[in-house]
């Protein structure tokens, strides 16, 4: 190993622990050759990371370590304000063009060091970065060390002391949006109301509100007219919505103007019929898309024709890879990896509109995806791009209905229909799963039993159900609470627990909390997590299916199905709270009372 220089030693030791394949390593080490001559030439760590999406912490742990440099951990809620006021201080004081170096280059000054007064400590996601020296220099001290500190702390801790600037609401400070206008007619006049709209404002407003919702976490963005010349923005945050900004003294046709005009695929001047586009967007570096719904809604203004907007905000960074991240608890787990290890039959996700079925069905695509198999999505609209699949185009020259007809002469291996909407989506989806097919679908049913009736009612024949299904999964998405401010639930609160399903050996064994609120959250609730019902399809449950008369028995259903493991999304939302994640009202909002 004498002839191995120090970056060979960092793919060895990355090869050796896991972190990265052979395969991996021979195509980073050439990508690395070919940059030998140039003057931005990057380490193997950084080729690994930005070109094969390794695992940042992982790789640069190592690597840290190879080269000695001091690993410090660093936990946001640890920071004290005078540590936030020192390292804000020394930012401040830096030369103008470095604040933003020190962003891209992810690292911070965090302290002197106690042993050596004069010595400053700097921490880095990536100590080798060439930059660092460079922005170092500029704190004007005698000595510095640079250390490593996981990526996700420095960027939390960057974030609180360098909140990043929304460009478009900055300008609006500037630039205050008040557009007075006449006595409005029936009949908008387009050339007076190109007049009265004063684009350069409005458009900040509206650029400015998708930078603030994907910075923040929104969902959804809602733009609707109301009456008085105003237009309500609001964002939906953990399922809720909240009013983030009211524009008034404004024609809310003006504003729907701004919103059409940088919309894809929609009229502006279309007023009364529901149109759908799409935007595109760079955010903080990253391509985003945002998928618009635009529909007329009637006020006490009859004269006006007003509208509601809906925008989705599709982040490709919050899509879900990896099944162990969906937090599927207990016997749901294997039950859903089990279904999906089959070469054939169907996969169900039942669940209300923005239950998280879409991520969790991707994520399980993502675990059968291979180079060997045909992946087909017919989905209306696609929303993630899924690597390895190919997602078909749905449109005015293929409908979703003709795709439906014709996927099975475009030999598929695996198939996600996005929606069995009607009797022909459905037949065809149990066809191919019956033909030799895996095929990922949705459908929008209460619980895990009621989709077996849901496709009966469809006019599905009860033995194609029955041998066609691998598992049918409800899901639901419950608030989690804030880690910072939730707190232990009272004495005199625990009857309420005890007629809910808990034991005393729950009390003994387990904290339960509840919400409170503080300035990092929302009322108490910060994040979401999934509960599942997951129900599999054992000989017992298909005999129950196949002997169905004229109805199916969903009770027969479930209570089999308890017998078999199954938890209901009410168990698997005490579970939740039995983690502490989740409170008593929480699970009593998103879930049934079982018989």
């Amino acid at each position: 190993m004498a002839d191995i220089d120090i970056t060979d030693k960092i793919g060895y030791t990355l090869l050796k622990k896991g972190i990265i394949d052979y395969e991996t390593l021979e195509k980073s080490l050439r990508i690395k050759e070919s940059e030998a001559g140039k003057k931005e030439r990057r380490n193997l760590g950084q080729i690994l990371v930005s070109e094969f999406a390794a695992d940042h912490d992982a790789v640069f742990r190592e690597v840290a370590n190879l080269y000695a440099f001091r690993e410090i951990y660093i936990a946001d809620e640890n920071i004290e304000k005078g540590r936030i006021d020192f390292i804000r201080k020394l930012i401040d004081g830096l030369p103008e063009g470095n604040r933003e170096l020190l962003i891209q280059t992810k690292m911070l000054p965090l302290k002197f060091d106690e042993k050596q007064p004069d010595k400053l400590i700097i921490i880095s996601a990536d100590p080798t970065d060439r930059g660092i020296p460079l922005i170092a220099r500029n704190f004007n001290v005698k000595k510095y060390e640079v250390t490593y500190c996981r990526q996700k702390d420095i960027l939390n801790l960057i974030e609180q002391i360098i909140p990043p600037q929304n460009e478009f609401l900055k300008l609006l400070e500037d630039n205050h949006i008040s557009v007075e206008t006449g006595e409005e007619e029936a009949n908008v006049d387009e050339d007076e109301l190109n007049a009265e709209i004063n684009k350069s404002a409005l458009a900040n407003l509206f650029e400015g509100s998708l930078v603030e919702a994907v910075r923040t976490g929104v969902s959804d963005v809602h733009i609707v007219a109301a009456e008085g010349k105003r237009t309500n923005f609001l964002f939906r945050v953990d399922g809720n919505l909240k009013l983030w900004h009211c524009q008034e003294n404004t024609m809310p046709e003006a504003v729907m103007a701004v919103v059409k005009d940088r919309t894809k695929n929609v009229d502006r001047f279309e007023r009364e019929a529901s149109q759908d586009g799409f935007i595109q967007r760079i955010v903080d570096g990253h391509q985003l898309r945002f998928r618009v719904s635009i529909m007329p809604i009637v006020t006490t203004e009859f004269k006006n024709k007003f509208e509601s907007v809906v925008i989705r905000v599709l982040d490709d960074r919050k899509v879900i890879t990896d099944l162990n991240k969906l937090g599927l608890q207990g016997p749901a787990k294997g039950f859903f990896y089990k279904a999906i290890a089959k070469p054939q039959g169907i996969i169900i996700l039942t669940g209300p509109t923005g239950s998280g079925k879409s991520t969790t069905l991707i994520a399980a695509l993502y675990q059968v995806i291979d180079p060997t198999v045909n992946v087909l999505t017919i989905e209306e609209p696609v929303e993630y791009i899924i690597k390895g699949a190919r997602q078909l185009k749905i449109g005015p020259k293929m409908t979703f209905e003709q795709s439906i007809r014709g996927i099975l002469r475009h030999d598929p291996d695996i198939v996600l229909v996005g929606e069995m909407r009607d009797k022909i989506t459905a037949e065809t989806a149990i066809k191919l799963a019956n033909t030799g097919h895996l095929v990922f679908s949705t459908l929008h049913t209460n619980d895990a039993p009621s989709a077996v009736a849901r496709l009966y009612k469809m006019g599905i024949e009860p033995f194609l159900i029955a041998y066609a299904i691998n598992i049918i999964v409800a899901q639901r998405l419950i608030r989690t609470l804030c880690k910072i401010c939730k707190t232990p639930i009272d004495d005199n609160e625990k009857p309420d627990l005890l007629k809910f399903g808990f034991t005393e050996e729950d009390f003994k064994n387990h904290t339960f909390y509840k919400a409170v609120g503080c300035d990092k959250c929302a009322g108490g609730y910060k994040g979401r997590a999934a509960i599942h019902e997951a129900l599999y399809f054992t000989k017992a449950i298909k005999d129950i299916v196949l002997n169905a008369g004229d109805k199916v028995d969903e009770n027969a259903i479930r209570e089999q199905a308890s017998k078999d493991g199954m938890w209901t999304l009410r168990r698997s939302g005490m579970e939740r709270m039995k983690e502490g994640s989740a409170s008593l009202e929480e699970v009593i909002a998103s879930t049934v009372e079982e018989d």
